[in-house]
């Protein structure tokens, strides 16, 4: 097996959570099969006369909790000294996290294998990009404007409503006929009507999780995540409080899984969070996907060694 140098994107190292990063777990997967790695945060890469130049540190990484990660000295290096980039960073998909992508097409374009592609995660916002399978989701609309919502919501009567650029659950509201806030939930969430959002009918298999179907280099992982939402709570996501219960895919899950698997090889998008309520689709991470860690404590898989293997194995091909 050829020593590859991987360079790892992604927030600030020393603030992930140990015991549930998945990143973390790649970094692992990365370094415990003998390869090189590095790291670095978006605002440390940088254009000199074209050329994409990197501020990046060496990464060791440990099974510590105490002592999980070391970093080496910054060195400025050009991009040509990895071959692989994983780029790591959480959303909100702000303006900076849009440079970065922008700049890590000059990475691809220099022969370094980028993943996932950084203009396929430029295009495929999470939640828009599910909309190419709308036949596969609730009934969902997207707009700016508070009369089509309210008609929607007049037309479904439970509507779960959400901005274009959250993750974890931020901005999530469920709102009925006869919410008494839609109009004070809709202009915080429209920004007074000039920002899209998602509206989408509520769907009350959520009590039965919002279930994460993990796909690794176009291939479904045998197991999922359920989220199950806290008493009281309609939102899954770990992050407000849903505890996560690693199950096998349905029949239904896998399904849809590999119903969208060929538009995300085509894309280079190799690894992928899909989000399944009711059998219906409803988001399609393509930036950070999580719960790897999780589906590996609770099944004993190994996702990230299993992701780290197809880069191995389809390096010669995949690469720009």
């Amino acid at each position: 097996m050829k020593k590859l140098n991987f360079l790892i994107v992604m927030d600030e190292i020393s603030k992930i959570n140990y015991k549930k990063d998945t990143s973390l777990a790649m970094a692992w997967a990365i370094s415990e099969r003998g390869h090189g790695l590095s790291y670095c945060k978006i605002d440390d890469l940088w254009l000199d006369q074209g050329v994409l130049k990197i501020d990046a540190q060496p990464l060791s990484v440990f099974r510590d909790p105490d002592h999980f990660y070391e970093l080496g000295d910054v060195a400025t290096v050009a991009v040509t000294e990895f071959d692989v980039i994983l780029m790591r960073k959480d959303p909100p998909f702000d303006m900076n996290f849009l440079y970065a992508l922008h700049l890590l097409d000059y990475a691809k374009r220099a022969g370094v294998w980028v993943v996932n592609d950084p203009l396929s995660v430029k295009d495929c916002n999470e939640k828009l990009f599910a909309t190419q399978f709308s036949d596969l989701m609730s009934p969902t609309i997207v707009t700016n404007k508070q009369a089509h919502i309210r008609e929607f919501i007049k037309t479904h009567g439970d509507v779960i409503v959400k901005p274009l650029d959250g993750m974890g659950g931020m901005g999530i509201f469920r709102l009925t006929a006869d919410s008494p806030n839609i109009g004070s939930t809709l202009e915080m969430l429209t920004q007074l009507g000039t920002t899209p959002i998602m509206a989408q009918k509520f769907i009350p298999a959520i009590t039965e999780g919002d279930k994460r179907v993990l796909i690794v280099g176009g291939k479904p992982v045998d197991y999922c995540l359920a989220r199950i939402p806290s008493t009281g709570e309609t939102r899954g996501n770990l992050a407000a409080g849903g505890r996560g219960v690693a199950m096998p895919l349905s029949e239904r899950e896998r399904q849809l899984a590999e119903t969208i698997v060929p538009i995300l090889l085509e894309k280079g998008l190799y690894f992928v969070g899909l989000d399944v309520i009711g059998g219906l689709i409803t988001e399609i991470n393509v930036t950070s996907p999580t719960c790897v860690r999780e589906i590996d404590d609770q099944c004993g898989t190994q996702i990230a060694v299993d992701f780290i293997e197809f880069i191995e194995n389809n390096i010669a091909t995949k690469a720009a």
